[in-house]
């Protein structure tokens, strides 16, 4: 499949390009960046996963986390796709900023007309890896975050697929969707109003199923600022840390006094997240 670099910047003695391709997933033209390490230039390299938030795309990570110079430190890619197809001639996809553009959720969507474009899910956990390490010298060991819609993202990606992720963090992810305003609107929209077909994109219903099923947990961090305007009615934490200390479910969860929502926080707490996966990722911290 054919990549058209948009744009190639060096910074912390790596590259950061940003990308379009077609994709089959997206049904239309997708874009991401990639930070490629200084290391990548000799050999293949681990990445991080990255996945942003409501509204976001591709740049703001890249803007505003101040994540290169440590992850060029650890000789760590970062892989930033989009939140959402652009342009797919969705009846109704530029009307709100919680659903549509910019509000993919991170899910396979199985409702008219939102099935045409919106399946980020696949996009995300198998097609852009694909095109990733056939095209950069990044290698198949992976790590996945992201932030708010992107944390609820990185944890359905991680807990749908045991093992394929060497580990996964979330900044403030929306951890209930199934029982928030956002998530109740995505998923009614995406899946439909059966809402027990909703718990197989709930990490908090998804913890719960992978216990029943015997599966070997994965460690989950959950980094959660305590002066989050979302805290308590979309983003749930409190919820979910109950849930995972009823089951003996590994959780790090850290409270971030006075910490908001935004890439200030994100940014003061960044490099410790990229860290904590280059340990598991088995690069020298």
């Amino acid at each position: 499949m054919s990549l058209n670099q948009l744009s190639e910047v060096k910074v912390n003695g790596g590259r950061l390009l940003r990308v379009e391709h077609e994709s089959r997933s997206c049904n239309g033209n997708m874009t991401f960046a990639v930070f490629l390490p200084p290391q990548a230039a000799k050999k293949e390299v681990p990445a991080l996963y990255w996945l942003s938030g409501l509204t976001c795309n591709d740049e703001n990570f890249s803007q505003k986390a101040g994540a290169f110079t440590t992850a060029a430190e650890l000789g760590m890619a970062i892989i930033m796709p989009d939140t959402s197809p652009r342009d797919a001639g969705v009846v109704g996809e530029d009307e709100a900023y919680d659903l549509g553009t910019g509000a993919g959720f991170y899910v396979n969507a199985t409702q008219a007309p939102w099935s045409i474009a919106y399946n980020m899910y696949s996009y995300v956990t198998e097609e852009l890896p694909a095109l990733i390490t056939a095209n950069y010298a990044i290698s198949d060991q992976a790590a996945i975050s992201g932030h708010s819609m992107g944390g609820h993202g990185a944890l359905i990606c991680a807990l749908k697929n045991p093992g394929k992720y060497a580990s996964v963090s979330a900044f403030a992810p929306i951890t209930s969707p199934s029982q928030c305003p956002w998530g109740q609107k995505g998923f009614t929209a995406y899946l439909g109003s059966d809402e027990t077909t909703w718990s197989e994109w709930d990490a908090n219903q998804l913890v719960q199923s992978n216990r029943a099923a015997g599966i070997a947990p994965q460690a989950l961090l959950i980094d959660q600022g305590s002066s989050d305007p979302f805290y308590a009615d979309q983003l749930m934490p409190s919820l979910f840390a109950s849930t995972c200390e009823s089951l003996a479910y590994p959780l790090d969860y850290r409270e971030r006094e006075g910490y908001d929502h935004s890439y200030y926080y994100i940014s003061s707490f960044i490099a410790e997240h990229l860290r904590y996966h280059a340990k598991h990722l088995g690069l020298t911290v």
